[in-house]
């Protein structure tokens, strides 16, 4: 089965980068979401919201970017997240108890979307687009629900046949990512996860290497760099602005090549592996994503196999939904750099 074609979402949905031609849903049928792991998540005794943080101080508030203002009486500890909201948090100390959206692959191992997150130790209530198991939801008995927004007011992967539902349950609180730096959106996981208390071990570390790496990207600004996320019949080009970690590259020096018309809802342009020759570049970054095909796939397609990059070997990862954290960032620049001084 198949999950939607989001167009309005960017392939990204991801997100994108990151939200969807691809069907960023991808394959898999409603119903009841399976525990990831972790025996008993839903009734264990409520844990700490953050590494070292006792969550039980004082009135809480966070204002979010639907400019939400949320308030309780006291710190949530018990934190559902959807996957990329997730492992912004987790790099930042919050342990959330549930997630929601690609957690893990087929095999049982985890989906690089959900980053460090230790898939044994949270309740998964759903990993394909669509599916959201409220009845697990209400009995993990959640202080704070947390997604991100590619859509202002739209949180990534709360389907629309229950989100009344589950806005009942618990506070909501949404990070917008389109049309923003990466650098935005981190500060804004940084916000929150401070609010619930994470200690944010390892922070300082991994902003020096971010900024390292970011500083060595001014190096490779004469190369024409393709983004694209790939289907069996079509391939996206992204559009630089509407993706926070494209419009954290352009900042730091690279060029990236920008479709001269993209389709409705902003986010790329759609081609057919016929016309996958339609821009020039000295280098080809693909998305990682398990919805999209692998390069193997791609070289199948003689259009893109033609492609000077391709034939040069210039066709490398693109880890389009690094968690938004610097750690995630940091390691997502370092690869980039290692690859482009190959060129």
């Amino acid at each position: 089965m198949s999950g939607p074609v989001l167009p309005r979402r960017g392939f990204f949905a991801a997100t994108a980068g990151v939200a969807a031609a691809l069907t960023l849903a991808a394959c898999g049928g409603e119903g009841a979401a399976t525990q990831a792991g972790g025996e008993g998540a839903a009734t264990q005794a409520a844990p700490t919201g953050a590494s070292g943080a006792s969550g039980a101080a004082g009135a809480w508030t966070f204002t979010d970017d639907r400019d939400k203002k949320l308030s309780l009486p006291k710190r949530p500890t018990r934190v559902v997240a959807q996957v990329g909201a997730a492992a912004a948090l987790w790099d930042f100390g919050v342990r959330p108890v549930g997630v929601f959206g690609p957690h893990k692959l087929k095999d049982g191992a985890r989906d690089p979307q959900v980053g460090n997150v230790d898939i044994t130790k949270v309740t998964g209530l759903g990993n394909v687009w669509d599916e959201f198991n409220v009845e697990q939801y209400i009995a993990l008995q959640p202080d704070l629900l947390v997604s991100s927004m590619y859509i202002k007011g739209t949180l990534w992967y709360v389907p629309e046949k229950s989100k009344a539902t589950i806005e009942q349950i618990a506070p909501t609180a949404g990070i917008m990512l389109t049309g923003r730096s990466a650098m935005e959106v981190i500060g804004k996981y940084e916000e929150l996860a401070t609010s619930l208390g994470a200690d944010l071990q390892g922070v300082p570390e991994a902003k020096a290497r971010l900024a390292a790496a970011g500083k060595e990207l001014a190096a490779f600004k004469d190369l024409k760099i393709l983004m694209v996320s790939a289907g069996p019949d079509a391939m996206w080009v992204v559009n630089p602005p509407e993706y926070p970690d494209i419009v954290h590259l352009t900042q730091n020096g690279l060029t990236i090549v920008t479709p001269a018309k993209v389709d409705e809802g902003g986010f790329f342009q759609t081609l057919s592996w016929e016309n996958a020759d339609t821009y020039d570049a000295d280098v080809i970054l693909y998305d990682t994503r398990t919805q999209s095909l692998k390069p193997a796939e791609m070289m199948k397609k003689p259009t893109f196999a033609k492609l000077p990059a391709v034939k040069a070997g210039h066709l490398y990862p693109w880890s389009a939904e690094a968690p938004y954290s610097y750690q995630g960032y940091a390691d997502f620049v370092e690869g980039l750099v290692a690859n482009l001084k190959k060129v």
